[in-house]
């Protein structure tokens, strides 16, 4: 009965907030990762955005009006990550902030000898166990430029990762997905890149942590954000981001990573690009 009602008012809200055909071709002709996405696929992603609309609250800070296509381009970002899973994904939390640019984030944290620092820096996305997922505009407008940055799905990938508790890179996985060869890929991956990008504690974690495959080749800081080798929850984000903005890099580089990446999101953006 539940599920009835749940079908019934999200047919409902489709029925009368539909998005308009110009403003969706718009942002299709926009984002570069929707690139090969059937027409029943474009449907459903449409469809999706409609319900996510609906459901959360998009509003300005320091003065930034947002617009409806402003926030029919934030939900389309958002959405390319579960369109083949649920919109409950993103259940619990209501708010999107955008800022016109950067913004300043705030935080502290504990340094190995017990010493609290108070740190302050600028930020383009941030995502808040429970609480909202705050952006930069800028930053999400430059989402057009298929660059293999997305600070959106960045920022949308935390919230999955946060679906179990504090984002770490692990998020909950489907039935029938194997832990172990989500953490040995995903490993040695991070691992590898760190060591690429200098990371000087990178060579050690290898040489004792992780069989590092020989598939997952050098030159990869060229296209990955350094940011991937922060930790492995920024890992998991970024990329996310090249998962489905640069797939088949992610392919080619990280072909483990990306195995477990398509079984998750259950796309495999890679071969839509390649049939395209």
């Amino acid at each position: 009965m539940a599920w009835n009602i749940k079908s019934w008012r999200r047919r409902h809200i489709l029925k009368s907030e539909p998005i308009p055909d110009d403003s969706w071709q718009r942002v299709v002709d926009r984002l570069g990762f929707l690139r090969g996405l059937s027409l029943d696929e474009l449907l459903r992603l449409r469809e999706c955005v409609a319900l996510f609309l609906h459901g959360k609250q998009i509003s300005g800070a320091h003065g930034l009006v947002v617009t409806y296509e402003m926030r029919l381009l934030i939900a389309a970002q958002a959405c390319i990550l579960i369109l083949n899973l649920d919109l409950d994904y993103y259940g619990g939390w209501v708010e999107i902030i955008v800022y016109p640019g950067e913004f300043i984030r705030r935080y502290e944290y504990v340094d190995d000898d017990g010493v609290v620092h108070d740190l302050v820096e600028p930020a383009s996305g941030e995502s808040w166990l429970g609480g909202p997922v705050i952006l930069s505009w800028e930053d999400t407008a430059a989402a057009e430029s298929d660059a293999g940055y997305n600070v959106v799905i960045h920022e949308f990938a935390h919230k999955l990762d946060m679906l179990n508790g504090e984002a770490n890179g692990f998020p909950p996985l489907h039935p029938g997905m194997s832990q172990r060869a989500w953490s040995d890929a995903f490993g040695a991956a991070y691992a590898k890149f760190r060591l690429e990008v200098g990371d000087a504690e990178a060579e050690e974690a290898i040489a004792s942590d992780f069989y590092v495959p020989h598939d997952i080749g050098l030159g990869v800081g060229s296209y990955l954000d350094p940011y991937a080798a922060e930790d492995p929850a920024e890992f998991f984000a970024v990329i996310s981001e090249a998962f489905f903005e640069r797939p088949l890099m992610v392919r080619q580089c990280f072909p483990a990573v990306y195995e477990q990446l398509a079984l998750f999101y259950r796309q495999d953006p890679a071969r839509r690009w390649s049939e395209s």
